[in-house]
């Protein structure tokens, strides 16, 4: 019998529907009673409060990742993904504390965990395993990762999916959704139809761990002659709908690498920029999740491990094509080249102003300077994203201009900005000549 041991109780999640609108019904309830407190304090001083700064408070805004942290599912999802992409936009408050959710998403306790694994893999799991460590190495939005030791002696990680999430997705996008409107941070103008749908689609993607697995085995493919990156052995023996196993990899995220040697820090952001470039112009194939904990630092190996595949993605044709003439005209320095590109890839409508249109090429050409410039770009010792920063603020501070991309377009963005972000955080240098040489 192997050894499924035994932790600390963890946080059951929500399962039911009713469940789960029960729990969005209560914190819009906690939320709306702040509100009416808050709002109430502020006109008996005299004050006039905006909607938004009344429902931004940090007593509601800790009320609400509390809640997307114990629900998981999609619902927390949406939540990461608003404190990754905006980081820069968000007031400095709300993007601290949605950023908890990166981190503290809660695990489920023992008796849930066998549940689920029964159902996936039988009631007699355990005569598969020497050993099965109950308390996760990481738990995240969708699932949580366990170690084990197979009988046949493979040591594994399996991802293990919480229950009730697949069934719950739709409901809680459009929750969330609503949520985000009632706080004023959406423009009632612009239209989130079109990106709630492709993000239903994406995350019931990332929710079918075999269509993941599937992923996880091409790349190890196209990969496997990589000498700087390592993909997990996929096991198919142990995988299901709701349960992914692959080899276990050590490591540590990516991110966790601020405090190591300056050509540490060059060589991981290197290496992850130039999978990026080969992943729109020569794979056609992407990971568009950017979260740093997807990757992990192999120090012994001095290798960046690949650990989620869940958001794999094909880039269609088209797209690619798009991108290429874009970078093109970006590195001419083509003004006309380079608003047509965005134009057709779908960044800029037929009936953009001219004053916007000039606005969107400054930032692009900011944008492309480094590249421009060739060589070694040191990332620490640049002040270009305090430039892009500022001129996207004051951009979406004029609140007339709202042209939604097409969802592919925005995946491929969300995966460029997130490798800015990381060459960022770990002040890297790298050499861009290598990057252009790989597109």
């Amino acid at each position: 019998m192997s050894e499924f041991r035994h932790i600390p109780k963890g946080i059951p999640v929500p399962g039911t529907r009713l469940a789960r609108m029960s729990r969005l019904g209560g914190m819009a309830l906690g939320v709306a009673g702040n509100f009416a407190v808050n709002g109430g304090r502020e006109w008996l001083g005299g004050g006039r409060p905006r909607m938004e700064e009344l429902l931004l408070t940090p007593a509601n805004l800790v009320r609400v990742t509390r809640q997307l942290a114990h629900m998981r599912g999609a619902a927390m999802k949406m939540g990461q993904l608003l404190s990754m992409e905006g980081g820069d936009f968000l007031p400095q408050e709300l993007a601290d504390i949605l950023g908890r959710l990166r981190n503290d998403a809660h695990f489920m306790p023992p008796k849930q965990l066998k549940s689920v694994l029964s159902r996936n893999w039988g009631p007699d799991f355990t005569r598969r395993f020497r050993r099965f460590d109950v308390r996760p190495i990481a738990a995240a939005s969708i699932g949580q990762v366990h170690r084990a030791t197979t009988r046949d002696g493979r040591d594994v990680a399996v991802k293990v999916q919480y229950p009730g999430v697949r069934r719950s997705i739709d409901s809680d996008v459009a929750n969330v959704a609503l949520l985000l409107r009632m706080s004023g941070l959406v423009p009632s103008e612009l239209d989130l139809d079109p990106l709630l749908k492709e993000a239903c689609r994406q995350l019931h993607e990332e929710a079918d761990y075999e269509r993941e697995g599937r992923m996880l085995a091409r790349f190890g493919d196209l990969l496997d002659r990589d000498d700087d990156l390592a993909v997990p052995p996929f096991h198919s023996d142990l995988t299901t709908g709701e349960v992914l196993c692959m080899g276990f990899a050590p490591g540590v995220p990516v991110d966790q690498l601020t405090d190591q040697p300056q050509e540490v820090r060059d060589h991981a952001v290197s290496v992850l920029i130039r999978l990026m470039m080969r992943e729109i112009f020569g794979f056609g194939l992407m990971q568009t999740d950017p979260n740093f904990a997807n990757y992990a630092w192999d120090a012994e190996n001095q290798k960046v491990v690949l650990l989620d595949f869940g958001a794999s993605r094909e880039i269609p044709a088209d797209l690619v094509a798009g991108y290429r003439e874009l970078l093109r005209a970006g590195l001419e320095g083509n003004r006309k080249g380079a608003l047509e590109q965005l134009g057709s890839i779908g960044f800029l409508a037929a009936d953009t102003k001219d004053a916007h249109a000039d606005a969107i090429w400054k930032m692009f050409d900011m944008a492309m300077e480094p590249l421009r410039a060739g060589g070694v770009f040191d990332f620490a010792a640049s002040d270009l994203a305090q430039r892009l920063r500022a001129a996207g603020m004051e951009f979406a501070a004029q609140g007339d201009y709202w042209v939604v991309p097409p969802a592919d377009a925005l995946f491929l963005q969300r995966k460029i900005g997130g490798m800015f972000l990381l060459a960022t955080r770990l002040r890297a240098r790298v050499d861009l000549d290598a990057v252009l040489d790989a597109a």
